[in-house]
């Protein structure tokens, strides 16, 4: 006997339903069907959980039981290899190893001012009433930060197209996922060569940065010294490939997240107002005008509460799947090994079991003691269990720090006549941008100078 779930069409089976909305189609499913939901993607049968417990066990539990499902490794390979996403087993486990140094507490405060200092050029480069998308301005912020907190590298000069690089692949890796008969790549269509010419872009990038490092040979202590110096138990060190996989990787998800974050959490700010005046309240109080500091953030209460909220609201990682390795049980069900799970943050985060309103945008919603309230996997904006996100901490101080330094500057506004749809790809994107008028607070500059 397996679970209760919506039909399924011939071959396919609910792929065709998944693809067109993927948000919608989840959300149905977890209302209609309940804790567990069988679906088929092709001939592969998948589970859809929409339970704490039940995530709890994939990802906590019985975590090595289930390893990281064959469609997402197969999509993303050809972009970012085998780095920490995709590697599983003790190579895995290594290789967190070596990185997880770079995001310990005691070093990511040293990122603190260059995450303040680049958002503060950026703001600099505004003018008021002026529109701005917002998401690309992000993305363009975010890259910056990465490249330069974990490679010490200055990529100001090639933003626009890398970043236009990084959305092409992007795109191309969704439409991997769930498009598993489209044309091979390898047929010179307009639309393959496109995407051939932007992996290029970005391998170029990064080779680049790896290059440049070994040619000084200077140990500068961020995370692609830690790589080119690192060794295991074994006393050996990365190859080439590997070093290149995890900075590829790492330089992708540690801006396209927190990116999308940022913007999502201005676009919510626009639309409360009372919200905004709260937020800037508590900049005013902590901060006075001048720019934020790693020491204000355990002051900064609402700033983080609002961040909490909007992940919650939009959560840049919106869907996680494993693969079971073995025959399991979950919520009274046998999942065959071979079996897909799938669990999204965006639908428990938006489950009415555990949480009032929920489409509702309420920052008081994480007041002190929500986590004694609230299932522990039913918020999961950056996974759970071993293979949490690695630099979850690095994103949350991000977060904090930027929004800290606009909202203190400048108030956003939605421009006019748009309408602002989410484009779930690899992560949760606005689609088409967020066009925005900027407007600079009075006497916002007097101690930014």
């Amino acid at each position: 006997m397996r679970p209760p779930g919506p039909k399924c069409e011939f071959l396919i089976g609910n792929i065709r339903q998944f693809r067109q909305q993927p948000l919608n189609f989840l959300m149905s499913n977890m209302r209609t069907y309940g804790d567990i939901t069988y679906l088929r993607f092709g001939p592969r049968p998948v589970y859809q959980l929409n339970n704490p417990d039940d995530i709890q066990y994939v990802l906590v539990k019985r975590a090595e039981k289930f390893h990281k499902s064959p469609m997402l490794k197969r999509a993303t390979r050809k972009a970012i290899g085998d780095g920490l996403l995709t590697s599983e087993g003790d190579f895995h486990k290594r290789q967190r190893k070596m990185v997880q140094p770079a995001f310990h507490h005691n070093r990511i405060v040293n990122y603190a001012t260059t995450m303040v200092d680049y958002t503060t050029r950026m703001l600099d480069g505004w003018e008021s009433n002026q529109q701005q998308d917002i998401h690309h301005e992000m993305m363009r912020l975010t890259m910056q930060i990465v490249a330069k907190t974990l490679f010490d590298a200055n990529i100001s000069s090639d933003m626009d197209a890398i970043g236009q690089a990084i959305s092409i692949g992007i795109e191309a890796t969704s439409e991997r996922i769930t498009k598993p008969l489209s044309l091979p790549e390898w047929i010179p269509t307009q639309r393959n060569i496109e995407r051939r010419k932007a992996a290029e872009v970005v391998t170029n990038t990064i080779l680049s940065i790896i290059d440049a490092r070994r040619e000084s040979g200077e140990d500068t202590g961020d995370l692609l010294s830690m790589l080119l110096m690192g060794e295991g138990e074994n006393g050996e060190g990365m190859t080439d490939k590997q070093i290149y996989d995890e900075v590829v990787t790492l330089f992708i998800a540690g801006h396209e997240t927190t990116a999308n974050a940022l913007a999502w959490t201005l676009y919510l700010l626009a639309q409360h107002p009372e919200i905004e005046a709260k937020l800037v309240d508590e900049l005013q109080s902590v901060l006075g005008g001048r720019p934020p500091t790693m020491a204000d953030l355990g002051q900064l209460h609402y700033t983080d509460k609002v961040i909490k909220e909007s992940m919650r609201l939009y959560p840049p990682a919106w869907v996680i799947t494993r693969q079971a390795m073995e025959n399991v049980v979950i919520g009274g069900y046998e999942i065959p090994a071979g079996s897909v799970v799938l669990m999204s943050p965006y639908v428990m985060h938006h489950h009415p079991d555990y949480w009032d309103e929920p489409e509702k945008f309420m920052p008081e919603r994480f007041a002190p003691g929500w986590e004694d309230r609230t299932p522990k996997y039913a918020y999961l904006p950056f996974g759970g269990g071993p293979r949490i996100c690695v630099g979850n901490q690095f994103a949350i101080m991000e977060a904090n720090l930027v929004l800290a330094t606009i909202m203190q500057r400048y108030s956003v506004s939605l421009a006019p006549g748009q309408q602002i749809e989410t484009e779930p790809l690899v992560t949760l994107r606005p689609k088409n941008g967020i066009p925005m008028t900027v407007k600079m607070r009075e006497n916002s500059r007097l101690n930014f100078v």
